[in-house]
């Protein structure tokens, strides 16, 4: 596992802010949950079940396999029948491969068209995109990402789109650091990276010298206290702060600097 510097890092303002996508910009966790109550709607084998008991196994084992796809152990499409066949079977449906497929294929359109951004994930954006490069690190497909910020209205606020699948290499590696810094045309030391996952994001920054900010949207435990840490995406002005320092506001036709203090 990779280390965990125990001394922080000193704040520089940066050049270059780098996000993770699902869950940091992209609300994947709200938009998976919307999407498993319209695909189970109607369906008698749910009546009665706790669709948040229900997320929480589907994320479970979403957890288990996204690093097995990502691995090249099993396809996208192999992986997602897989995880609703285990996710149907207590319930007496996905038994054949067939009834899986279909399930999944009806729920990754609701996925597809449920979309939403993290609140707050736009304004943020739309404010940092005058002042600074902007990237995206994320472990997934660059197809499937891509489509999500197309959709989100994200696209021309972001400078860089980093993938697993391009580089060859997932957060925490390194590698996959290197190369949106090489993107972007940054340092360590002049970059941010704002990301919920501890190992991936924040872990994998902290070893590549890069600052991190921890998005803890879910009540998570900080592990080292010297991470900077925020909650929400909002109120804008408090979270520029904690990533860049005073930046530029646009109030009606003029700019004004959020204040330190």
């Amino acid at each position: 596992m990779p280390s965990q510097p125990e001394s922080p890092l000193h704040f520089v303002r940066p050049t270059v802010v780098l996000f993770d996508l699902d869950d940091t910009l992209f609300d994947h966790a709200n938009t998976a949950r919307a999407a498993l109550a319209v695909s189970t709607a109607g369906l008698p084998e749910f009546q009665g079940v706790d669709l948040e008991q229900l997320y929480q196994q589907y994320s479970e084992i979403l957890e288990e396999m996204h690093p097995q796809v990502l691995a090249g152990r099993y396809s996208y499409e192999e992986a997602r029948r897989l995880r609703f066949q285990r996710l149907l079977a207590p319930y007496g449906l996905g038994a054949s491969n067939a009834e899986a497929e279909q399930f999944a294929h009806r729920h990754y359109g609701h996925y597809q068209s449920l979309r939403r951004p993290v609140p707050g994930a736009l304004p943020l954006l739309e404010a940092l995109k005058p002042h600074f490069r902007v990237g995206i690190v994320t472990n997934n497909r660059t197809s499937e990402q891509k489509e999500k910020l197309a959709q989100l209205g994200m696209t021309h606020l972001i400078d860089a789109l980093i993938t697993s699948e391009d580089v060859g290499a997932t957060k925490p590696n390194p590698r996959i650091y290197q190369v949106a810094l090489e993107r972007l045309q940054g340092s360590p030391a002049e970059a941010v990276m704002v990301g919920d996952n501890w190992l991936a994001d924040v872990v994998g920054a902290l070893d590549m010298g890069i600052r991190p900010v921890w998005l803890n949207r879910f009540g998570g435990t900080r592990a080292l206290p010297h991470v900077d840490e925020i909650t929400s995406l909002e109120p804008l002005s408090e979270v520029l702060l904690k990533i860049t320092g005073p930046v530029p506001l646009p109030i009606g036709e003029d700019a004004d600097f959020v204040n330190k203090g």
